[in-house]
């Protein structure tokens, strides 16, 4: 597997890539990228020059993973936006690969911290289906994985739950946000 930028010239790239959402968003409701026009309208927004769009290959050239990465707060902030990875290669580290790699591309141009949103829009976890107010960090707190939700995919890789907006994606839908800092601090 290899790792690389995905660039506007490679149209059958951007295709892979686009079609990964499409499928990789499938359960969502409402779907995100329902289509390959909006799927490739949002690959082609992830070229933009001040964002971060890489893709994990095969060895024959076969897209099996995407992320993107969106600069924020002059840098200091990216947030990781989106993470795809084809259904039939999840579960072999290529999700991982492309974190870290992100990350290590955050690092080199001075970036802080990475955030994230990961919407729980079908009943995956505690935090959905529920009026989270007027209490949200007990909710938060008490979090619990009921159908493989990806949040503790990235809890694994280091990022921590910094909140969660009730009703994002309708009622009882939130978007769980979490964030890594990415700093190196001497007060630990």
């Amino acid at each position: 597997m290899r790792i690389m930028d995905l660039v506007a010239g490679d149209t059958d790239d951007v295709r892979q890539a686009a079609a990964l959402l499409v499928a990789g968003f499938r359960d969502h409701s409402p779907h995100p990228w329902p289509d390959m026009p909006s799927a490739l309208a949002e690959v082609e927004e992830s070229l933009a020059p001040d964002r971060l769009s890489r893709v994990a290959r095969d060895e024959e050239g076969t897209v099996l993973g995407w992320i993107g990465g969106i600069s924020q707060y002059d840098g200091h902030v990216w947030e990781l936006h989106p993470l795809v990875v084809h259904v039939g290669y999840q579960g072999q580290g290529i999700g991982r690969a492309l974190v870290n790699d992100l990350e290590k591309l955050v690092r080199e141009r001075g970036g802080l911290t990475i955030t994230l949103g990961t919407d729980d829009d079908s009943g995956q976890t505690t935090l959905s289906g529920v009026n989270l107010f007027p209490d949200v960090y007990t909710h938060v707190a008490r979090i619990q994985n009921l159908r493989h939700h990806p949040y503790e995919f990235y809890q694994r890789l280091g990022y921590t739950i910094i909140g969660v907006i009730p009703d994002a994606n309708g009622i009882g839908k939130p978007d769980i946000l979490m964030a890594k800092s990415l700093a190196s601090r001497a007060d630990g």
